[in-house]
């Protein structure tokens, strides 16, 4: 028996290791371990390459292939290049540490398919080294992988050339390196990759420096804030510039990111600047939250997945909508069933909201007068739960834009500082940021001086915290404490930290 390694994408990755053997029987070609049409039909395939060989001729037994573990649904075209070297192979010795990939032509060209590169990403993210044996079409966008090893063919030929000829597999190797990795900074012996594009800056917007200061919180610890001010105070400016200001990820992050945009787009491509995401309320709940009525597809809180995810109008989202927010929001990941398929997408993303105070917009203008009623105020406001309130960390209001209000901190500033207070939280060896934190972590991690337990233990009657509001609000002293370099949370961040609570 002989065997090669392979991977499918059945909403999530599969790694499957095809096996092959000879029975003396009949002459004849199974596929067995629940394949597909589309590998059923690879024997066709595979016979018609074999055939364009001169020097191959197949043997007159029963070629059976077994696709391993036999209990998961396989599909794609990508199978054909590993099953027509195990024929090939078969009175061979070869190295079998290889994964191989490629669709086979009729005369034993190899092309790669259509949902080859999301099947390699994702494979990035499961394994941290492989060799990768691919069609020469494909291979250069593959080798940009950092932890992948890539071999390229052009056709079958060559494919069996590279596991009998040490020489020919020399030259084979493809190597390239995608730009963004050439920047890559090491905090605490983990590497990062910096976003070095500001296109989107906070200078462009005037004034509003409590917005800034709190989105510059919200960046350095990955917590969620809602913006509420009056239409063109800059809410929306200051949602589409975190991205740019937010801390370097890791290369895993990069991996699973183009993994998930992948499953989204026909292409994708490695990113230093985080997700940005930002449904319209009109949008459907399945496109927000993943499903459809066949199989699980994707959705934007985990396309938003360690990036930000933007509510911009906030109440007039449904509420349906809003009350599922819950789940990724306190679990960090999205859990979706249909019929056909079960999937789980992580959705640690930094959630930004934006309201206007009433439904005119005016309640907070001091250059125009508000129209609503009280009731119309508290009808518009109590659109939002007190459960989903509470796990919004940094409650920021926004005013109107006076003409001495001028430019000030600029994104590279920003991100500056927020680098900064990240570097804080690797070499502590947090594993997430403060806005993450578990309850476990957050005893661990959030001291206080005993000046900031009082002010704590007095806020929590006065201003009627639960113990997420609490734990919320030790997150976000944690990170304010960070941003001054200081390992201990004082009195002024707690304060601080307070003053970004909703009382309503």
């Amino acid at each position: 028996m002989k065997s090669l390694k392979c991977a499918c994408l059945n909403n999530k990755l599969h790694l499957i290791n095809i096996e092959s053997t000879l029975l003396r029987a009949l002459p004849g070609f199974e596929i067995v371990g629940l394949a597909s049409v589309t590998i059923k039909e690879a024997a066709t395939r595979v016979k018609s390459a074999l055939a364009a060989l001169r020097d191959f001729t197949l043997p007159a037994m029963k070629i059976v292939i077994n696709l391993s573990p036999s209990d998961v649904k396989k599909d794609g075209s990508h199978f054909d290049l590993a099953i027509a070297l195990l024929v090939l192979l078969q009175k061979e010795h070869f190295d079998s540490d290889y994964f191989v990939f490629g669709e086979l032509g009729l005369d034993g060209k190899l092309r790669s398919s259509a949902e080859l590169f999301s099947v390699l990403l994702f494979l990035s993210t499961h394994v941290k080294y492989a060799k990768i044996l691919l069609p020469k079409d494909i291979a250069l966008k593959a080798a940009m992988i950092p932890n992948f090893e890539v071999y390229a063919v052009d056709n079958l030929a060559q494919a069996r050339d590279f596991f009998l000829n040490d020489e020919f597999r020399d030259s084979c190797k493809v190597d390239a390196v995608h730009p963004i990795f050439n920047n890559v900074i090491e905090i605490a012996g983990r590497k990062f990759v910096p976003n070095l594009n500001y296109e989107l800056d906070f200078i462009d917007i005037k004034g509003q420096e409590r917005a800034k200061r709190a989105s510059m919180i919200a960046a350095a610890g990955m917590h969620n804030i809602l913006f509420e001010g009056s239409p063109g105070c800059g809410k929306s400016m200051s949602a589409k510039r975190l991205p740019y200001i937010m801390p370097p990820q890791s290369l895993d992050e990069i991996l699973l990111a183009s993994a998930y945009e992948s499953l989204n787009s026909n292409s994708s491509d490695f990113s230093a600047i985080r997700a940005f995401r930002s449904p319209h309320h009109t949008s459907t709940r399945s496109s927000i939250f993943g499903g459809g009525s066949g199989m699980a597809k994707i959705g934007e809180v985990a396309l938003a997945n360690g990036g930000v995810l933007f509510f911009d109008e906030f109440p007039h989202f449904g509420k349906q909508i809003l009350e599922s927010l819950r789940e990724p929001l306190e679990d960090y990941k999205i859990n979706i069933s249909r019929v056909n398929s079960k999937v789980s997408y992580d959705t640690k993303f930094l959630f930004v909201a934006a309201m206007n105070p009433c439904p005119c917009g005016n309640l907070f203008s001091k250059n125009s007068s508000c129209i609503c009623s009280d009731k119309e105020i508290s009808k518009y406001q109590n659109t939002i739960s007190s459960p989903i309130l509470d796990r919004i960390d940094i409650y920021c209001t926004m005013g109107d834009i006076g003409q001495d209000d001028a430019p000030s901190l600029s994104s590279k500033q920003m991100s500056d500082m927020v680098l900064n207070a990240f570097k804080h939280q690797i070499e502590r060896g947090q594993s997430e940021l403060n806005g993450k934190l578990s309850d476990a972590d957050i005893s661990k991690y959030c001291i206080l001086e005993n000046e900031a337990k009082e002010v704590l233990n007095r806020a929590i009657t006065s201003y009627n915290l639960s113990q997420r509001g609490i734990n919320k609000t030790l997150k976000v002293g944690r990170t304010i404490a960070d941003l001054r370099d200081s390992q201990i949370i004082s009195k002024s961040d707690i304060m601080e930290s307070l003053s970004y609570r909703m009382k309503r």
